[in-house]
């Protein structure tokens, strides 16, 4: 193997996503293709986020996929913050084409991948849902290295085709629109339900949009003009916040996705008695959970339902028949090799989804 040289370059402080993004030094090989065996990925280290040039890793018993398209999601810059102390290549939102398999007939196809590895072993992996193996590890975020890289790697098992028909563009979608309809996996939203939806970043406008093909009654709440019409597009009714706070004890079904302990408090105040309150957010340090009139959930027998990783398949169908306005949810693309950059525009007040490209 030839020998590599290596040039250090002193990455751009991303000054607005906070103190997670300090200057440090990222490493590229000079020359095209000077070493076959290296690649570029997108990794973070104690708060420290570069773009690197490590090892490309090793197929052995699991699918190795090239990377063709990755999403930047908000834990993405959570998890670059400090968020449940990941050391590694970040990002779990990705579309690619199978490179190496045990299984030959995966070859050369393009995928996309559930981000939970199980064990395999425990009782939820033999019924054939990983996602709350104690076990497991998580695409970018327990324990295996993520998704902006020119390569990854996963079980076979995990690894879906993308039908011919759906774009690069919106199959990155797949793991966040899973999520989305993963709701309708732990709540039953019926078309007489009235449902609201609170948060129009990326995920709640997914939320809104997958809610609605139920036939049920969807709010969505947000702040920002250019988000909600976004929905109204698709004939959802939206409210800003201070018109919402009107419609107390109206919903059914009521769901977090603000990302903003705020939003969990106002949720509660527009749910009827019995009704379903569904968490998409997580809370990161101190915020207004306190303020929460707990009683609120005795006496009016509201029942509280988190929500966290949805199957595949019914994303992949919704994007195949073309369901989802994608396409107004991104905003910006990048090379990965401005991997910093474009952390620090996914971080920027009303810019949606931020893709990179390998």
């Amino acid at each position: 193997m030839n020998s590599l040289r290596i040039t250090f370059i002193r990455a751009q402080k991303v000054s607005d996503i906070g103190q997670a993004f300090l200057p440090v030094m990222w490493s590229r090989e000079t020359g095209r293709n000077a070493c076959p065996n290296f690649m570029k990925a997108l990794r973070v280290d104690k708060k420290k986020l570069a773009v690197r040039e490590i090892e490309k890793p090793e197929s052995g018993v699991e699918a190795l996929v090239r990377v063709l398209l990755s999403g930047i999601c908000s834990t993405d810059l959570e998890i670059a913050r400090g968020y449940a102390g990941f050391k590694g290549t970040i990002g779990h939102e990705f579309v690619g084409v199978v490179e190496e398999a045990p299984d030959r007939s995966m070859l050369g196809r393009r995928v996309v991948g559930e981000i939970n590895a199980g064990c395999g072993k425990c009782e939820l992996c033999r019924a054939g849902d990983a996602r709350h193996c104690q076990s497991r590890t998580v695409l970018g975020i327990v324990g295996r290295d993520g998704a902006h890289a020119e390569f990854l790697r996963l079980p076979v098992g995990n690894l879906l085709a993308v039908p011919d028909k759906v774009l690069d563009e919106h199959a990155v979608f797949t793991e966040p629109l899973a999520a989305a309809c993963g709701i309708m996996e732990r709540v039953t939203i019926e078309s007489s339900h009235r449902v609201a939806i609170i948060g129009d970043g990326k995920l709640g406008l997914l939320c809104a949009q997958a809610i609605a093909l139920t036939g049920a009654s969807t709010l969505l709440i947000g702040k920002h003009a250019e988000k909600l019409r976004i929905a109204e597009r698709r004939g959802i009714e939206t409210n800003k916040p201070g018109t919402a706070a009107k419609r107390t004890r109206e919903f059914d079904v009521v769901v977090e996705a603000s990302g903003s302990p705020s939003g969990f408090v106002g949720a509660l105040e527009l749910l009827r008695p019995r009704g379903t309150l569904v968490l998409k957010s997580t809370f990161q340090g101190p915020g207004k959970i306190d303020e929460i009139d707990q009683a609120r959930f005795v006496v009016d027998e509201i029942s509280m339902v988190g929500s966290r990783c949805g199957r595949f398949q019914p994303a992949l169908d919704l994007l195949k028949k073309g369901a989802i306005d994608i396409d107004s949810l991104i905003s910006e693309e990048y090379p990965l090799a401005r991997g910093l950059y474009a952390m620090e525009r996914a971080g920027k007040r009303g810019v949606l989804k931020v893709l990179l490209r390998p």
